[in-house]
């Protein structure tokens, strides 16, 4: 008797992906946190953008890595590098923006995970086929966001 076919699982999908990483500095607190965090402070991020496709380009390529890093960086030395990073409502936000501190703000506090979706949302909306962002807070800890469903 042949096997029935139905129970068997789909091959996996194919998948190029190619990875660069950038560095940023930037600053941030957060809010309603009870440890040090609470407190202005800063770090030397590293951001790793994986774009992927299916197949490759015409050039065997998923995206050539001078792209990537256009956009990426690009956006990262406009919007976030040696920036303090506050939520929208942090009371610090008036008096830094006053003394002309640069500051970028946020919905929500700006802890890793929200800065790699952040990320990924701005890398995606300049055209990158993004499937994962991961930040880089410290040489230890990371955190990453992926594209909903891949």
């Amino acid at each position: 008797m042949a096997p029935d076919v139905s129970d068997t699982p789909p091959p996996p999908r194919s998948r190029y992906a190619v990875t660069k990483r950038i560095e940023f500095c930037y600053g941030h607190r957060l809010i309603d946190h009870d440890g040090p965090c609470r407190h202005l402070h800063g770090h030397n991020g590293v951001v790793e953008v994986e774009v992927a496709a299916a197949s490759l380009d015409e050039r065997d390529m998923v995206c050539d890595f001078a792209e990537i890093a256009r956009v990426v960086k690009g956006w990262l030395d406009r919007e976030l590098d040696h920036r303090m990073i506050l939520r929208r409502d942090d009371p610090l936000v008036a008096p830094l923006s006053a003394a002309g501190e640069p500051v970028y703000l946020v919905d929500e506090n700006p802890t890793a995970e929200c800065l790699a979706r952040l990320v990924y949302e701005q890398m995606h909306r300049g055209g990158l086929q993004v499937s994962r962002v991961t930040l880089w807070e410290t040489p230890s800890s990371s955190a990453t966001y992926t594209r909903p469903g891949g």
